[in-house]
């Protein structure tokens, strides 16, 4: 079934017209499904258009260089070489944006290679999974979830200041930093918390003004554990 389009010929440099230009047009068209289906999942969180593009030709541009390459062993190593001389300088990405590269590059490999029909299926596949993942907002964190810093007085204890207010409000809490501040004369609080549905986070924040001397309150979204410690 997954057998490749190119013939033994290949393998003596002799590829012909047709086959390869069906590796790379369908490695083009697997790039645009990428493309789209990137853009579907990541509307809400958004994306670059530079990045897009790039997506949709990486598969036909490792295509073409595998069908360049072919089985010459010294082509290989001078094609390594080449691409060696070149720096790439881009913005850091995330884990997602270089699985996706990764999967794009995998879509033109085989392509280049000549196996259409595991490419199309390996695609397909893939596209389904990404969809599902998040479709079901797989991965994301709970609900709620909030970091809390809190500048308090010296004079006031903080370790029980606020609980009554974390309980009428909170569905939990963890009090993860505390620092002195102002010359000693005060600290700030740092808090992982999670709101109960349906709080009104005016009206924590104001029942907080009230305990900490109406003092510097900051809730916001923690995007990660070390932002949390920060």
């Amino acid at each position: 079934m997954f057998e490749s389009i190119f013939t033994t010929s290949a393998t003596d440099n002799a590829i012909s017209i047709g086959s390869s230009m069906l590796g790379i047009c369908v490695a083009v068209i697997l790039g645009l499904v990428i493309g789209v289906v990137y853009m579907y999942i990541c509307r809400k969180d958004g994306y670059g258009r530079n990045f897009i593009i790039g997506l949709v030709i990486l598969p036909a541009i490792v295509a073409a260089v595998i069908l360049l390459i072919g089985s010459n062993v010294a082509r290989a190593f001078s094609m390594a070489g080449a691409f060696a001389l070149v720096r790439f300088r881009s913005a850091p990405g995330n884990a997602r944006d270089i699985a996706v590269v990764f999967f794009s590059m995998a879509a033109g490999l085989a392509c280049g290679l000549g196996y259409i029909t595991f490419a199309c299926v390996f695609v397909a596949i893939m596209v389904i999974v990404m969809m599902v993942l998040s479709a079901v907002h797989f991965g994301e964190k709970k609900d709620g979830a909030r970091q809390l810093k809190i500048t308090i007085p010296e004079t006031l204890n903080y370790t029980s200041a606020f609980n009554d207010l974390f309980d009428k409000y909170l569905s939990s809490f963890d009090l993860r930093k505390v620092k002195t501040t102002n010359m000693g004369t005060m600290f700030e609080l740092t808090y992982n918390v999670f709101m109960k549905s349906g709080t009104d986070e005016k009206a924590f924040i104001d029942d907080l003004r009230m305990r900490n001397g109406n003092l510097n309150i900051i809730l916001g979204y923690a995007e990660t554990n070390q932002e949390i410690l920060n």
